[in-house]
């Protein structure tokens, strides 16, 4: 219920915006909303030349390909002037996100087709682990403990296990391997769920801890600041496993009280201990790598693990081939079964996911965004918070609607501020401690037909500004 009025109101909210600036003249056309791309200029104006000043007009009809291009000042995009058809279209600016059609389309093509492929892979692989037996001895191993987390789920429940690699695979920034796994254990989930339609405890306790982000090697982040020319690009590394990390035991607090959940239990305390130990050992191990060697390790860690899991699935179910005889299949056909059924998540999700993107096209084409993002920064600036910090809240501010549009403003402000910057690194601490938390709300809710999430998007939320707040903390002790 609360997305969908959040929904609504961004959605509707922007289309009023956009329809009050056409007719008071603050915008030429709205069809820059519709059908237009990202960093695409905008139309702010159309003249006869006649209407220009002298030397534009004399400019444009030297020029061979009749255009101008009028640099206003260092600090601006630069401002156009394309004569055609006995008119001056004049353009200024960029624009912050794809238009409607091309969101629609582009959440298509771009995004739930390569979704689908990583789903299809996945699912297979979840398959081979349910029928060779694997995912039930995992559930089994840790039971104990996620009966604890989850105290309406069975115990030796198959969900445990793929909440498990959902886990697993975000700590290790395995994106591709987390959707899937995530998708699987929500299924799992909703098969225990007595309200359909509405999110159960479990469902909206996993949704939480998964959402905080909790990962260890942020290979994208690092990949960015050594694209940005940075001096030491994994020198992030550290405060993003700090601030996610406190991101995560916030929500697990916050949804735990709710749930009335045990925290004196002696198995999540030592789940715990177990966690900062090897983040600890991790860290250490890191910390004494040269430059290179950082970089390597980052690099290959991940990809040596999804590696190694594949390898491990595969060979447990040639090793276990009677299960899938049994079963009155074989390991291929059950990945290929298994796949099928990725594939229909998939097709599931899109309209979700489509029309989240579309009214955060919308949110930010309008120009709501920009001026909510600009009273922030200026109320923060007032409260004495240095320029640093405000310079980096667009990314912040954006993080829970669009990964894409946050990464752009974290490469816009390590090209601007540079990489090394305060600016920089807050903004980098900022894009890899949390989660695109509507996206991910309309991709795992979606995908089994829950309409009413109750708590977990203000939950999310508040997790969210959590992390930004300690973000700022970590950085300035760390920088």
């Amino acid at each position: 219920m609360v997305l969908s009025r959040f929904w609504l109101t961004i959605f509707i909210s922007s289309i009023l915006f956009v329809v009050v600036s056409l007719f008071t003249g603050n915008n030429h056309t709205i069809d820059y909303v519709l059908n237009g791309k990202k960093d695409d200029p905008i139309l702010i104006s159309e003249k006869y030349l006649n209407q220009v000043p002298v030397f534009i007009k004399d400019s444009i009809e030297k020029a061979p390909d009749q255009a101008m291009v009028i640099n206003r000042d260092t600090t601006n995009i630069d401002t156009s002037y394309v004569y055609k058809n006995k008119t001056i279209k004049i353009y200024s600016g960029v624009q912050k996100a794809d238009g409607l059609l091309p969101t629609c389309k582009n959440t298509l093509v771009d995004l739930i087709l390569p979704l689908i492929a990583y789903l299809a892979f996945f699912c297979g692989l979840m398959e081979l682990l349910i029928i060779s037996g694997a995912s039930g001895k995992l559930a089994k191993i840790l039971s104990p403990v996620f009966v604890k987390v989850f105290p309406s789920l069975p115990k030796n429940h198959p969900s445990i296990s793929y909440m498990t690699l959902n886990f697993a695979a975000n700590f290790l920034g395995l994106d591709s391997a987390a959707t899937p796994f995530g998708l699987k254990a929500m299924e799992s989930l909703q098969e225990l769920n007595p309200e359909k339609e509405k999110a159960s405890d479990a469902q909206i306790m996993f949704m939480c801890l998964h959402a905080s982000g909790l990962t260890l090697i942020a290979t994208s982040i690092i990949g960015y600041r050594a694209a940005a020319n940075a001096s030491n690009p994994a020198d992030v590394m550290l405060p993003c496993i700090i601030t996610s990390f406190i991101g995560t035991i916030a929500a697990f607090l916050i949804v735990g009280i709710k749930q009335k959940i045990n925290f004196k239990s002696a198995s999540l305390v030592a789940v715990l201990m177990v966690l900062i130990a090897t983040i600890v050992g991790l860290l250490l191990y890191v910390n004494h790598l040269d430059l290179i060697q950082k970089n390597a390790f980052t690099a290959n860690l991940s990809g040596l693990i999804l590696v190694g899991i594949i390898v491990f699935t595969l060979l447990f179910s040639f090793a276990k081939e009677k299960m899938f005889i049994e079963a009155k299949t074989t390991v291929f056909e059950a990945f290929v079964t298994g796949a099928n059924n990725g594939i229909k998540t998939g097709v599931t999700i899109f309209p979700y996911v489509m029309g989240m993107l579309v009214a955060i096209s919308l949110f930010r084409n309008s120009g709501l965004f920009e001026i909510i993002s600009n009273w922030i920064a200026f109320g923060f600036s007032n409260m004495g918070v240095s320029k640093e910090i405000t310079d980096a809240l667009p990314v912040a501010l954006l993080r829970p609607f669009s990964s894409a549009g946050s990464r752009g403003f974290l490469i816009d402000s390590m090209n601007t501020f540079g990489a090394d910057s305060m600016t920089g690194r807050l903004s980098s601490i900022f894009q890899c401690s949390a989660e695109s938390t509507f996206y991910v709300i309309a991709v795992y809710f979606g995908s089994v037909n829950i309409k009413n999430t109750r708590y977990a998007l203000g939950t999310m939320l508040l997790v969210d500004l959590i992390c930004v707040i300690t973000a700022i903390f970590v950085a300035h002790w760390f920088f």
